[in-house]
């Protein structure tokens, strides 16, 4: 009988905390600073409100039944890209033809009153960032006319740097990559770069550059930074990650890190593994380079080919919460968030298969046993506060 009724007990619990967790992640304002899905719908043709389940990291519904509240949605370019800035408007119109179609469950907004009013309304807040720096084209007017049809950070580099900053990648790979004045970090247009989107109230995203840059932009800016979808270095000694004096800096400014779900960027097993299954199917991946396929798309039809060894590429769930838990125990909870990247990697961890899974993350918080502000915190204060900050007046 005392079996039974301790058995009964620990069901009666586990239902608790289940409910718990998830009452948690409902009451939250969920907020994703980088979804690459603009993309996909740019290079294969996705339509984001159609059922692609399996196909992609996101859709619409997926979204909205993972309880995302607030969706950033990178607007990306390479440096090789022409015509930057009309690429940018293609990718924005095609966010805003989603939205037109489905005005009961997403909206595009300007401020945080406005994104405050539509979570409560039941719908996505959607945002937009760009990714690269490239589609403004050296222009402030250019970025003013992106500022209004709904940019609210700007990735100052991508892997390339542009003219007028260094990114993470040249900075790290390239002995003595220089921008257009012949040194590393921010020009003087850089810098006005900066104020410029200060003043709009266009958030400074830090995630990309290099060191220099980085170093550069916190002497500059007036305003919080964000690092949209970045992990820690120590943790993880990839050069798109923040070392621990750049995690202090963004503490010490008020900004915030946005941790990335990229396998490759939060376990360092992940990387030469990777590698490892490149090098495997080396032949395959150039005979479809031959027919015209472009080199990453061929090497994530690897991925999606040999499912089995991909998935056993995947970092463990729990990498993502040390990553979080590192950041909280060097500087304090209110400057981590979610950067998941969804739709621009190739793996993310296990169990975060897309946009349904983010309770996951809340469920091993409070596991974990972090109260409910700080785990609301985590999951979307933090990124609003800087958000809010970072408003013009």
């Amino acid at each position: 009988m005392k079996t039974k009724l301790l058995f009964i007990s620990l069901i009666t619990t586990l239902q608790l905390s289940a409910q718990s967790y998830q009452k948690i992640h409902n009451n939250a304002i969920f907020v994703d600073t980088h979804n690459d899905f603009l993309t996909q719908t740019m290079e294969k043709g996705f339509v984001f409100d159609t059922d692609l389940k399996g196909i992609t990291h996101s859709d619409l519904n997926r979204m909205k039944e993972g309880s995302v509240d607030v969706q950033f949605f990178s607007v990306w370019s390479d440096g090789d890209q022409l015509n930057p800035y009309a690429f940018a408007n293609r990718q924005l119109d095609s966010l805003d033809a989603v939205i037109q179609r489905n005005p009961s469950k997403i909206v595009k907004v300007a401020n945080t009153k406005k994104l405050l009013k539509t979570v409560m309304q039941h719908k996505i807040a959607a945002l937009v960032g760009l990714e690269g720096g490239h589609q403004i084209e050296n222009d402030l007017d250019k970025m003013e006319a992106l500022y209004n049809r709904g940019v609210r950070y700007i990735t100052l580099t991508w892997n390339n740097s542009t003219p007028w900053a260094t990114s993470a990648s040249d900075e790290t790979n390239l002995e003595g990559s220089k921008n257009s004045e012949g040194k590393k970090g921010l020009t003087v247009f850089g810098k006005k770069v900066i104020q410029k989107m200060n003043a709009l109230g266009i958030m400074v995203d830090i995630s990309h550059v290099g060191e220099q840059t980085f170093y550069d932009v916190i002497a500059t800016t007036t305003k919080p930074v964000i690092a949209s979808h970045s992990s820690v270095y120590t943790l993880c000694p990839h050069k798109r990650n923040l070392k621990d004096d750049q995690i202090k800096a963004v503490a010490k400014n008020g900004g915030v890190i946005q941790i990335n779900f990229n396998s490759g960027f939060i376990d360092p097993s992940v990387e030469p593994r990777e590698f490892a299954f490149i090098e495997k199917h080396k032949a395959e991946i150039d005979s479809l380079i031959n027919t015209g396929m472009l080199s990453y798309h061929a090497e994530e039809s690897m991925y999606k080919k040999y499912i089995a060894e991909s998935y056993e590429l995947r970092a463990p769930f729990d990498w993502v919460i040390q990553h979080i838990e590192y950041v909280i125990n060097l500087v304090g909870v209110d400057y981590v968030g979610i950067g998941s990247d969804f739709d621009g990697i190739y793996q993310p961890p296990k169990q975060l298969d897309d946009v349904t899974d983010y309770s996951k993350i809340t469920k091993t918080l409070v596991e974990k046993g972090y109260n409910e502000k700080d785990i609301d915190k985590i999951l979307g204060g933090n990124l609003l506060r800087v958000l809010k900050a970072n408003e013009s007046k």
